[in-house]
């Protein structure tokens, strides 16, 4: 059976109050919300941290206010918000994991999630018995053995639809706040992937309001529910009239980060949303999908299914825009 290692757990009531209980905690100490990544990730021993600092009891991180969103909102509440209803952020919150899941994982939970890999997410026997990996206790990315770097998979379902959409994080730290681009939050890195420090909170995302744009989430899993992507597929067209202004394609589950690809975007713009463009955008897209053996299926197939699901999301987003 895995068990939580013995840690002090700390429930500020105010930002200022958690950032200081992360300052005397130091690196012992992290950060938890709804505790559904970090919870298991402690028992597996991939993270070990004697202070844990609930960001539940503040208050000011599960405002809704206008277009800001605090970020421990839970994705239940995010995905049945009425303004969301039909968005592709409320869609991309109800396709993680599961029910019961969704009512304790919040949005900056999924934002901030934790790279995943077939060899990284195992009992710590399993682990030790490959000699470990690089992102926790050892030397050698199984995945790709020759490489100087981690492969683990970006793996969260509402950072791409982030990044498509041009959202924006709010960071509280020791010195201060700073507000970045979500495609600036992450990094290409299976063990640096976020741009945060660890004794910063990411406290809101600010999200762009309506105007004249759209965007939907697919999501490719083995099962129905619960599993984390394989592929996940942002797509963002912002119209004029009938013409494509500006679109952005942004893929998930294929790299370290929501990768953006920017080719894809670029095959869209200046012309109306025809069956040629899309192919062109879905072929665009397929180029830099690289899947690695780092989770299901097989890797040739995951990419084969990189062109067939930006082609559905692109259709969608066509199917919307002409009723």
């Amino acid at each position: 059976m895995l068990r939580l290692p013995f840690f002090r757990y700390l429930q500020p009531k105010t930002l200022a109050e958690a950032l200081k209980m992360k300052a005397d905690a130091g690196p012992a100490g992290m950060f938890v919300a709804g505790g559904t990544d970090l919870y298991p990730n402690m028992k597996r021993r991939h993270h070990e941290p004697k202070t844990v600092i609930s960001l539940m009891g503040l208050d000011e991180l599960r405002r809704l206010e206008g277009w800001n969103v605090g970020t421990c909102v839970t994705l239940t509440k995010l995905s049945n918000l009425p303004t969301f209803q039909h968005s592709a952020l409320a869609t991309a919150a109800r396709l993680v994991s599961t029910p019961l899941l969704r009512n304790m994982g919040t949005l900056g939970g999924n934002l901030c999630l934790d790279t995943r890999c077939n060899y990284y997410n195992q009992s710590y026997e399993w682990r030790k018995s490959i000699d470990f990996c690089m992102k926790k206790d050892g030397a050698i990315c199984w995945v790709a053995p020759s490489s100087p770097r981690c492969w683990a998979v970006s793996s969260s379902d509402v950072a791409p639809v982030m990044v498509a959409i041009g959202a924006e994080y709010r960071l509280v730290g020791p010195q201060g706040e700073r507000v970045v681009p979500a495609g600036r939050f992450y990094n290409n890195d299976g063990i640096n992937y976020l741009t945060k420090q660890p004794d910063e909170i990411l406290a809101d995302v600010r999200l762009p309001k309506p105007n004249g744009w759209d965007a939907v989430y697919h999501k490719l899993r083995r099962r129905g529910s619960f599993d984390f992507p394989v592929l996940g597929v942002a797509a963002w067209i912002k119209w004029d009239g009938t013409t494509v202004a500006e679109a952005r394609i942004v893929l998930g589950g294929v790299a370290s980060y929501p990768q953006e690809v920017v080719e894809a975007g670029t095959a869209l713009k200046g012309a109306p949303l025809s069956d040629e463009r899309i192919a062109a955008a879905a072929d665009a897209a397929y180029r830099p999908s690289k899947p690695m053996d780092n989770t299901d299926f097989d890797l040739s197939w995951r990419k084969q299914m990189t062109r067939v699901y930006v082609q559905r999301a692109l259709a969608e987003l066509r199917e919307r825009h002409a009723k």
